[in-house]
């Protein structure tokens, strides 16, 4: 089966806004959209509603509405509706773990400056296997508009981004967007150096050009499968989050990783992930490797 794109939806404005991104997804990419709720029974006695059956159906019908509101009656992939009684959390990562990318929406801090992450976000985005976009309220299909690019981050060695620049390049390739590709870098504490590491600075022409050629071959894969997306390398030297929020300024998607691994104290989101979430102006892709 097909893996859906799924929206998590509590009736707020930003859940709207992630349920039209969406399902705006959904048609690029041809699959089906899945639109998930969590809800516990409360009895409503002003409402009338009073039986858990009752309250289930009258849930599950709001839900609908929103969803045929945001998707009209243009033809398109399929639209499943899930009401599912329990935690937020618990639900939405059982939800992640059949979908393609799980889309939430998020609380900004205004019109510039980016998220209010929750712990339910945080929770969802350290935990689920796939991909988590995070949209605000303000996001409109204008955001999409052709000229506006997927800004990317990458690190490391080409294994460790691979699933990040899938992504990007992914979604760069059913949009007719370019990829932005960013590595940003520092000058390492001087117990870094060693003389295997210096002879590679040495041989690549200094640190700079040694990023340069670091991120050209990371890239060089999905250039060749994506070879119809233009892509703009850009190696700059400073904090990571900060390179990629000054990257994404005119951005209409932000792809960023965080390690699936766990550690001693568990999943973690990561700082460069953590920071991009509170200040990215556009949507944000969390995408897990590694």
């Amino acid at each position: 089966m097909t893996r859906p794109v799924t929206a998590g939806w509590d009736g707020s404005p930003e859940s709207l806004a992630a349920l039209a991104w969406a399902a705006r997804e959904s048609v690029r990419r041809g699959t089906p959209l899945r639109v998930v709720h969590a809800w516990r029974f409360q009895p409503m006695e002003a409402a009338g509603v009073t039986h858990r059956d009752t309250q289930e159906q009258w849930v599950r019908d709001t839900v609908t509405a929103s969803a045929r509101t945001v998707t009209g009656h243009r033809p398109g992939p399929e639209v499943m509706v899930d009401v599912v009684e329990g935690d937020t959390v618990a639900v939405l990562l059982a939800a992640a773990a059949d979908a393609a990318t799980l889309v939430l929406g998020s609380r900004g801090h205004g019109r510039i400056v980016g998220f209010l992450v929750g712990s339910v976000g945080q929770q969802v985005i350290a935990e689920t296997p796939c991909p988590v976009v995070l949209v605000r309220a303000e996001t409109g299909s204008a955001g999409e508009a052709a000229g506006r690019e997927i800004v990317v981050g990458q690190h490391g060695e080409p294994e460790d981004s691979a699933d990040v620049l899938r992504f990007a390049f992914e979604a760069a390739a059913s949009r007719g967007a370019t990829v932005r590709a960013v590595r940003a870098w520092t000058l390492p504490p001087v117990y870094a150096y060693s003389p295997a590491t210096l002879k590679l600075f040495d041989e690549a022409g200094g640190l700079e050009p040694y990023e340069e050629q670091a991120l050209a071959a990371a890239l060089r894969p999905w250039r060749e499968r994506f070879a119809d997306v233009p892509v703009v390398e850009q190696v700059e030297m400073g904090s990571a989050g900060q390179v990629l929020l000054s990257a994404a300024g005119g951005a209409q998607l932000l792809v960023v990783g965080r390690r699936s691994r766990r550690t001693a104290v568990g999943t973690r989101i990561g700082s460069v992930a953590h920071g991009v979430l509170h200040h990215a102006g556009c949507p944000v892709a969390v995408v897990p490797h590694g």
